[in-house]
């Protein structure tokens, strides 16, 4: 079967203009009042996602255009910052390790009163799904961005037999379809996946609901801008020292 460009845009635009429309009805609304909560509060956005997930995280977290009470927690850390070895970083095997989570926690910068944001397409894997967990147990809001039709097909693979949707406070489908490969080559292979691209947007999205939302209250919303251009670094700077220990940036 012979597929073109022009294909895979149409599964993406016909995504993007459904979450588009969703957002403008207030479908976002909720978990966009969580998080100028958060901020309010003086707390923090917690961003999380693990494998191609983490690129959502990226987009909450650092970047321009974007808040700056944001942070991204990363499997990584608990190399970077903890007691784990390099090497077990490799493959996906800590992805869906349970027990990574208390250590994940005991590394990251978390408060009392920020709200955490997980992103997983499948929403089942351990890491996942305990990183949830933990938030709720410790009174943490959790927004979670998934994709309803995948996840509705797999087992989760956490010991409590819970999906990160049936956790969260908020859940957000990222329209993925089950296996995210939205056109079939032929074969019985499959390409074009799209969680990647309909995450981002949702990520984008939330973060002008929530700049807007505190500047039609008065606030200036505390943004990045970019760091390539004259002033960026200063403005930035300035800004991150408010969040001093409470939010990591790191290459």
């Amino acid at each position: 079967m012979t597929v073109t460009p022009t294909d895979f845009l149409t599964q993406a635009t016909t995504r993007l203009t459904k979450l588009a429309a969703d957002a403008e009805a207030g479908g976002l609304d909720r978990a966009i009042e969580l998080m100028v909560d958060a901020i309010r509060a003086g707390g923090v956005v917690q961003a999380f996602g693990t494998g191609h997930s983490e690129a959502f995280a990226m987009e909450i977290a650092g970047r321009a255009g974007g808040l700056i009470p944001t942070n991204k927690i990363a499997l990584r850390d608990v190399a970077l910052y903890g007691s784990r070895r390099p090497e077990e970083l490799a493959g996906s095997n800590l992805e869906r390790e349970s027990s990574v989570v208390d250590e994940l926690f005991d590394v990251s910068l978390t408060g009392p009163n920020d709200v955490f944001i997980i992103a997983s397409n499948s929403g089942v894997n351990g890491s996942i799904v305990g990183v949830a967990l933990k938030a709720k147990e410790l009174g943490r809001p959790v927004i979670a961005v998934t994709s309803l039709q995948h996840t509705a097909a797999v087992e989760p693979k956490h010991p409590s037999g819970k999906r990160l949707s049936e956790i969260a406070d908020v859940v957000i489908d990222n329209l993925a379809p089950y296996g995210d490969a939205t056109l079939e080559i032929g074969h019985g292979v499959s390409s074009g996946a799209i969680s990647s691209i309909t995450a981002a947007f949702i990520a984008q999205l939330l973060t002008i609901g929530v700049a807007q939302k505190l500047s039609e209250s008065g606030d200036v919303p505390p943004m990045y801008i970019s760091a390539n251009i004259p002033g960026g670094d200063e403005h930035n700077h300035a800004l991150e020292d408010l969040y001093r220990d409470r939010i990591r940036r790191s290459a």
